[in-house]
């Protein structure tokens, strides 16, 4: 079967053309059905932001060559003989989690399942045209969210990790850094959680309008305005109650400390190169303003509620540009470039989708 795959590590935008990356679509065999399997057929699978830069540069330094793909949808053509608990059935619309949490590690049993010791095995390439996943991975969409819509719930599964984590009250001062697909969906779930003063930091115009689209009540471009002094304007000179960033610039993460206000709350929820530290006045932040900084791992105990939300989320942006699974080259050069929201990949065409 056709699976999208990393055949040379390197990056996509590299001058020099010995360190381009370089991915094609290439023949895999087909994933086999597990007694307590789904086999699904795959609709679409989204680019991920962290592909280009975090995956096909392979700062894991996984064997080549490697599939890729993590946030999909499709419709379930096989169920193995043993996957009943969920009622999942051939013809159901789903998407879900890349990873199958073994369920039996210290962390797993320890409500813990984003540091499961067994969940990096599961991983399958969803840019391929079937995938076999446990039960357990799979959630169906809801009947008003499309197959295009629903390979998004991977991300938004993201978001509503992020809103869990922050656990944020109705009326706080809350700022997004990095207006790109995360950014966008975590600010919208913000905005359902009674956000005020709701802000992103972004650089790049249209990303700014769709935040003001979703609801944000400012947005602060940092290439043309003063963050910090932004910042204070908003707040009334206290800062923020929460911050979270969702950038992966460097150049940005560090202003965001000055930005948090006493007692609040940041998060680093971007990915960051392995070996990247960043500088903090651990007297000012921790000792003297109390904040408490944070990141997140994945998703866990998110999708249920990802499913159920999907409705409500302003999801047309993002799946506006379309590539076939054999366009793949072509879709990831529209995926460095910048020009759109997100990029979606057609792995099989389905009736009415």
């Amino acid at each position: 079967m056709k699976s999208a795959t990393v055949t040379k590590v390197g990056s996509l935008i590299a001058k020099n053309k010995a360190e381009l990356g370089k991915v094609e679509i290439c023949d895999i065999p087909e994933p086999k059905l597990g007694d307590e399997d789904v086999k699904i057929k795959v609709a679409y699978c989204s680019i991920c932001g962290s592909d280009p830069h975090h995956i096909i540069e392979n700062p894991f330094g996984w064997d080549t060559p490697f599939g890729l793909g993590h946030e999909m949808s499709g419709v379930i053509v096989e169920v193995g003989k043993n996957a009943v608990k969920k009622g999942l059935k051939v013809g159901d619309r789903v998407a879900g989690n890349f990873l199958n949490m073994c369920g039996t590690c210290y962390y797993c049993q320890n409500g813990q399942e984003q540091f499961c010791e067994h969940a990096g095995a599961s991983n399958q390439p969803c840019m391929s045209e079937y995938i076999t996943w446990h039960e357990s991975q799979a959630y169906k969409l809801p009947d008003d969210v499309s197959l295009k819509k629903g390979c998004l719930l991977e991300p938004v599964s993201v978001a509503v990790r992020v809103v869990d984590k922050l656990n944020p009250k109705i009326g706080q001062r809350i700022a997004v850094c990095g207006g790109g697909p995360i950014g966008l969906l975590v600010l919208q779930c913000l905005k359902m959680m009674g956000a005020v003063n709701l802000t992103l930091i972004e650089p790049i115009a249209e990303r700014r309008q769709l935040a003001k689209k979703y609801g944000a009540d400012h947005c602060v471009d940092p290439l043309a305005e003063d963050v910090i002094s932004a910042a204070m304007q908003i707040t009334d000179g206290k800062g923020f109650d929460s911050v979270i960033d969702c950038s992966a610039a460097i150049s940005a993460v560090g202003n965001l400390p000055k930005i948090t206000a006493k007692g609040g709350t940041l998060m680093y929820i971007a990915m960051y190169p392995a070996d990247y530290e960043m500088p903090l006045n651990l007297y000012k932040y921790c000792y003297e303003n109390e904040l408490t900084i944070t990141g997140t791992n994945i998703s866990p105990y998110a999708f249920p509620r990802a499913a159920q939300i999907m409705p409500r989320m302003q999801l047309d942006d993002f799946t506006s540009k379309v590539f076939e699974l054999d366009d793949i080259e072509a879709a990831f050069m529209a995926q460095v470039s910048g020009k759109y929201p997100k990029i979606l990949i057609r792995c099989n065409h389905f009736d009415g989708e």
